[in-house]
């Protein structure tokens, strides 16, 4: 299903539990019910809850929001280390020169395709490309250069492969989700706590309140979704694509 149409579904279905709530309390109200007044402290209460419960989304978003952005930086971290050895390894014999090169070339084009499937569907990064990135630190480090130009390049290609690696453990490390359960569970109580203050507001069935109500919990649900979907930086809706590994590999792309 198409997460818009989740997301749709989503903020219709808490504005539907509203709507419905509100229609069977108007109706089961004694006939003497006095709604003209709610209590100052219900009031109180209801503000409250409502700013604690926003700056836990805010913080949340952040949270989630921060993961992403990071996520995208570990990628284009690596695809620059990755493009920098290509560019460099110039200054090598032809024979290296390709060899690096199609190493190169073999753990991006493998990235792009099957590895990133696997982040997306299990959440972790494939045996096969640590063996691919493995093959290219191997042909760098092994080249014994043979004159002092491919010696001044010798060191800076090793600390690129390095980066790549290291910008790929990184990219490793944040494929799952990145919220706690228990935070799940404050944030929906939270959702269900705020809403349900509704309520004790004495709410009617008027235009006004119902369109109010509705969008009230519209919006929260909304919220509750782009966390959701910020959570798995590499996997849902909003995700970190490989689009650095494919600006700087564009024929892999084809």
């Amino acid at each position: 299903m198409p997460e818009w149409l989740v997301l749709t579904l989503a903020m219709l279905a808490a504005c539907v539990v509203v709507v419905v709530i509100t229609l069977l309390r108007h109706r089961r109200a004694a006939d003497d019910e006095d709604t003209s007044e709610t209590p100052d402290v219900i009031e109180y209460m209801t503000m409250w809850i409502g700013v604690v419960y926003a700056i836990v989304l805010g913080l949340a978003i952040a949270g989630v929001w921060e993961g992403r952005s990071a996520a995208e930086e570990h990628v284009r971290a690596e695809a620059v280390a990755l493009h920098e050895v290509t560019e460099r390894v110039r200054v090598y014999p032809a024979e290296v020169r390709d060899r690096i090169r199609d190493d190169v070339n073999a753990y991006v084009g493998h990235v792009v395709t099957t590895e990133w499937r696997a982040m997306a569907d299990d959440g972790e990064v494939t045996a096969r490309g640590t063996e691919l990135l493995d093959r290219l630190r191997r042909d760098v480090t092994d080249y014994e250069p043979r004159t002092d130009f491919e010696a001044q390049a010798y060191q800076p290609l090793v600390d690129q492969v390095a980066a790549a690696d290291e910008a790929r453990s990184a990219r490793a490390e944040s494929t799952g989700e990145t919220m706690p359960g228990v935070v799940w569970f404050g944030l929906v109580a939270g959702a269900v706590i705020t809403i349900g203050m509704i309520f004790a507001l004495q709410i009617r069935r008027t235009a006004r309140e119902m369109v109010l109500a509705g969008l009230f919990s519209a919006l929260v649900a909304f919220l509750l979704f782009l966390i959701w979907d910020f959570d798995a930086p590499y996997s849902r809706g909003l995700a970190a694509s490989a689009d650095p590994f494919l600006r700087f590999f564009p024929h892999l792309g084809s």
